[in-house]
């Protein structure tokens, strides 16, 4: 493939505090680079480097002197305006059952797979950003990537943990054999039990509209309202190259609400949302 991207997207939450850290790696034109964007509730960073900042040790992702991975995170960045430096260690990881992409997972050409490392596992350890302390202990994490050439041109994705659970919805329109669909993944995890919606499974999209995304599956459906703006500029790939703006909200104000039969499992709203949207309505 001559242009590409990897990235990993790391989120970790308490009550008051959110911090998200995307190391990746980008290779267009023939030019391979890479970079770490740093995001919290106000504000976000992207810092560029070099091909050769880049190495794997194992499972091991190393930029610089950062590191990422299933152990956790060590942060050292310095810039004349930036300063981030601190540490941060994982508990047990929570995977999925099988690939989120599901049979989509073996077809050619995608423009993006998505992966979900970990849906909730714990945090501790502190990360001094600017002066501002980011504190963890006993907080919770998770851990996504995607990788392929570029994001799809429009899309929803949303991430939340909160007490007994935690969820992601990503609903997307992907370009497949000449055909434009709307393809849908997401995940309940539920008091130790995981609930799956996807296009491959039936799911279907009833309303995604001004913010508001209902997905149904069989007698299950999940609700996901953002209540407020997105704000933060992110840099996200076009055909490998990272001159795409997309926006995020590391934590924001949403509703959500699961149903499964005659059953409402939770229905909440919350300001530790994490939200994207990139649709034309």
């Amino acid at each position: 493939m001559d242009n590409y991207f990897f990235g990993w997207y790391f989120k970790c939450q308490t009550e008051t505090q959110t911090l998200s850290v995307i190391p990746a790696v980008h290779r267009s034109g023939g030019k391979r680079s890479c970079s770490i964007q740093i995001i919290t509730e106000n504000q976000a960073w992207n810092f560029n480097y070099q091909a050769e900042d880049f190495h794997r040790i194992g499972e091991k992702i190393c930029i610089g002197n950062n590191q990422f991975g299933e152990r956790g995170i060590l942060l050292d960045i310095h810039t004349p305006e930036v300063r981030i430096r601190g540490k941060l260690k994982f508990g047990k990881l929570c995977p999925l059952k099988y690939d989120i992409m599901g049979p989509f997972s073996i077809l050619p050409l995608l423009e993006c797979r998505h992966t979900v490392y970990s849906m909730r596992h714990s945090v501790w350890g502190k990360i001094n950003v600017n002066g501002c302390m980011y504190s963890f202990r006993k907080s919770f994490g998770y851990w996504e990537g995607d990788r392929g050439y570029s994001f799809p041109k429009e899309y929803i994705w949303t991430q939340c943990s909160f007490p007994g659970g935690s969820l992601m919805l990503s609903v997307a329109e992907a370009p497949i054999s000449g055909f434009r669909i709307r393809g849908i993944i997401g995940v309940v995890l539920w008091k130790g039990k995981e609930y799956r919606l996807a296009t491959y499974l039936g799911a279907k999209a009833l309303q995604v509209r001004n913010g508001k995304i209902l997905i149904t599956q069989g007698n299950m459906e999940l609700e996901a309202r953002l209540l407020e703006e997105v704000r933060n500029p992110l840099k996200a790939p076009d055909h490998g190259n990272m001159t795409r703006t997309i926006r995020e909200n590391a934590a924001c104000r949403a509703f959500y609400r699961f149903r499964k039969g005659e059953s409402i499992y939770f229905s909440f709203k919350t300001d530790r949302a994490s939200f994207e949207y990139e649709m034309g309505v």
